[in-house]
């Protein structure tokens, strides 16, 4: 896999590895194209680092992107989907606000409630869970012990 040019891969303060920006970004610039493999509930796959994409249908990150951290206060987002016409399915990370050279890259993960894990993100924002903002805010949010698997 060839290296995506504005980003490495590091040790990462907020969970294992990370990825930080080797060049500044904008708020709004695409930071990656996210190349990965789509796949389908009853395909087999059971991969933590797959995107959701819509009901049934996931994207399997398979470059450097799937080393990005979560945050509960990220400086980019996902723009997933299926395109019309020839029905690929597409992810990009993109920057929520001005990304600095040196700084890691983090977007929301908002898992469902049923996969919520603890969040070790730092930030003065944490929710303390890595789970969708609305289904905490719902009362839905619990915490799956690392004995549930």
């Amino acid at each position: 896999m060839p290296p995506i040019s504005g980003l490495k891969i590091i040790r990462s303060p907020i969970d294992g590895y990370g990825v930080v920006a080797t060049r500044p970004f904008a708020a709004g610039d695409l930071v990656a194209e996210v190349d990965g493999v789509a796949w389908r509930d009853g395909d087999g796959v059971d991969d933590r680092y797959s995107l959701f994409i819509d009901d049934g249908l996931y994207f399997d990150m398979v470059d450097q992107t799937r080393w990005i951290n979560h945050s509960c206060d990220p400086n980019a987002c996902l723009d997933v989907g299926v395109r019309p016409g020839d029905g690929a399915v597409f992810a990009r990370i993109v920057a929520r606000r001005a990304i600095a050279t040196g700084e890691e890259i983090a977007y929301d993960y908002a898992f469902p409630a049923h996969l919520a894990e603890p969040c070790r993100c730092g930030s003065p924002r944490c929710r303390g869970q890595i789970i969708d903002e609305d289904e905490l805010a719902a009362g839905t949010g619990r915490v799956r012990s690392s004995s549930s698997g």
